[in-house]
C-alpha cells in the first residue's frame, strides 16, 4: 500500500461566498457524498503562504515572536507570510518574508516540507522552505506595522524548540512542523537530500 495523498474532487451541487475578506473568504458547497446525500460545507477560502526555517551555522533557527489575537497570544514563530500574487513563485516571496521581517538573506534553499494547516475548515496551503548559509541583508531594514511593530526577534538552538514544543510550550504550526521536519529529515537522507527550492507544489501552481 501506498502512503500517499491523491488529488480528488466530488461533485458540488451548489455553491455561495457569504463573506469576502480583504484577504480571505467564506465559501459555502453543497457536496454530493459517496452515498448519493447532499452535505454543506463551510471553510475558508485563502491564497496560500509560505514560511522560512532559517537556520545558521550554530545550529540556531532564526524565530519571532509576534501576538496573534483570534489565540489571544504571543507566539514563538518562523518568518512567514502570505502569496498576495496569484501564482506568484513561492521562493521569491519565502526571500521576500525573511528580509522584510528579520532582514536577512541566505544563500541555500531548499524545500522542507509542504502542508495544508487546517484542511477540515480551510484550503490553505503552506511550503516550508529551509534556508541556510545566512548573513545581514543590505540596504535599509524593511518598516513594519501593526502587529509586527511588536515585534522580538531571536536565534534559538535548534534542540531548545524542540523541547519546547514537546513540553506544549511552543504552538505554532509552522514552526513545530518545521523544526520537526528538519530533525526528520537530519535522521533520514539528510538536509542535502531535501527537494529543491523550485521543487513542483500542486496545491499553489506557480511560475518559474
Amino acid at each position: 500500500m501506498t502512503i500517499k495523498d491523491i488529488p480528488e474532487e466530488w461533485e458540488i451541487r451548489a455553491t455561495d461566498i457569504p463573506f469576502r475578506g480583504n484577504k480571505t473568504s467564506v465559501r459555502t458547497d453543497d457536496v454530493v457524498m459517496p452515498d448519493g446525500t447532499v452535505a454543506t460545507r463551510d471553510y475558508q477560502v485563502h491564497p496560500g503562504s509560505v514560511a522560512v526555517l532559517a537556520l545558521d551555522d550554530a545550529d540556531r533557527v532564526l524565530v519571532l515572536r509576534q501576538y496573534r489575537h483570534p489565540v489571544r497570544h504571543k507566539l514563538w514563530e518562523i518568518p512567514a507570510g502570505l502569496l498576495d500574487v496569484p501564482g506568484e513563485n513561492p521562493l521569491h516571496a519565502a526571500q521576500r518574508e525573511l528580509y522584510e521581517e528579520a532582514h536577512v538573506k541566505a544563500e541555500d534553499w531548499r524545500v522542507l516540507t509542504d502542508v495544508y494547516t487546517t484542511p477540515g475548515g480551510c484550503d490553505e496551503a503552506v511550503r516550508i522552505f529551509l534556508a541556510r548559509d545566512l548573513s545581514e541583508a543590505e540596504g535599509e531594514r524593511f518598516q513594519v506595522e501593526h502587529e509586527e511593530a511588536d515585534m522580538e526577534i531571536a536565534r534559538v538552538p535548534v534542540e531548545d524548540l524542540v523541547r519546547g514544543i514537546l513540553a506544549g510550550e511552543l504552538h505554532n504550526n509552522c514552526l513545530v512542523v518545521g523544526v520537526l521536519s528538519l530533525m526528520a529529515a537530519r535522521q533520514g537522507d539528510g538536509l542535502d537530500a531535501l527537494r529543491p527550492a523550485d521543487a513542483p507544489w500542486p496545491a499553489r501552481p506557480f511560475e518559474a
